[in-house]
């Protein structure tokens, strides 16, 4: 049966601790796409960065950025699930209350805001409760992000899931980070790679010792006696 492969970007397709990204478990993803699945990249990266790799990699057009805050099918095509207004917001209360917090260089964001990985996270978060803002802070280990309440990779990927008609045994997940654990609690199959914390492999159905694209390419092996007969 084919089946939905949701795939983290950073930390995950990516060289070990590089941006760069590993070409070998992207060639191993495309051979799934040959083989009648279908693969989407599911990010804390824009959205439209998502749907342009695959466009270039030769995977199934359809990415879910911003940690689930927006999907991107088309070159014009986009469906937001966050609302940037409390965002930006809850950015400046942030960021009157602790020092060194500062917005990162990314592509523009349609529905968060992304920072610099210079302050104390867990202080921010405390903010949020205090002030009763209806954002949620999280950590990809790229930045850290500040999101509408109920955005997350999960949400996101339930809204693509309706697009596709699929179930949640469809999708099989791969990711490492915390921002990856609604993703793996809407998935039939989870797997976190060998860079992730022991509290995010907790998580998942499986994981695997390698790391980041290495890891990717284990992931698949170990799964591949599944797909032998399509």
């Amino acid at each position: 049966m084919h089946k939905i492969f949701a795939i983290d970007i950073d930390g995950t397709i990516t060289e070990n601790g590089k941006g760069r990204i590993h070409l070998d478990a992207l060639r191993q993803l495309r051979y799934m796409e040959k083989l009648g699945h279908k693969v989407l990249f599911v990010s804390g990266r824009s959205s439209v960065e998502g749907y342009l790799l695959s466009v270039f990699a030769g995977t199934t057009n359809i990415a879910v950025g911003e940690n689930g805050g927006a999907i991107t099918f088309g070159p014009t095509s986009h469906k937001l699930l966050g609302n940037k207004q409390d965002c930006i917001r809850a950015f400046k209360i942030i960021a009157s209350k602790i020092q060194g917090v500062e917005e990162k260089n990314v592509f523009p964001r349609m529905t968060e805001v992304v920072l610099e990985r210079t302050f104390d996270i867990e202080e921010a978060k405390k903010i949020v409760v205090e002030n009763n803002l209806p954002v949620v802070l999280s950590d990809s280990q790229y930045a850290f992000h500040i999101n509408s309440k109920e955005v997350n990779k999960g949400a996101g990927m339930e809204e693509v899931m309706k697009m596709l008609s699929a179930s949640r045994n469809d999708i099989i997940s791969i990711g490492d980070s915390e921002t990856d654990i609604p993703l793996f609690n809407v998935s039939g199959l989870s797997i976190a790679l060998g860079n992730s914390s022991e509290f995010v492999k907790s998580q998942a159905t499986i994981s695997v010792s390698a790391k980041s694209g290495d890891g990717v390419i284990e992931a698949l092996e170990h799964i591949s006696t599944e797909f032998s007969g399509v």
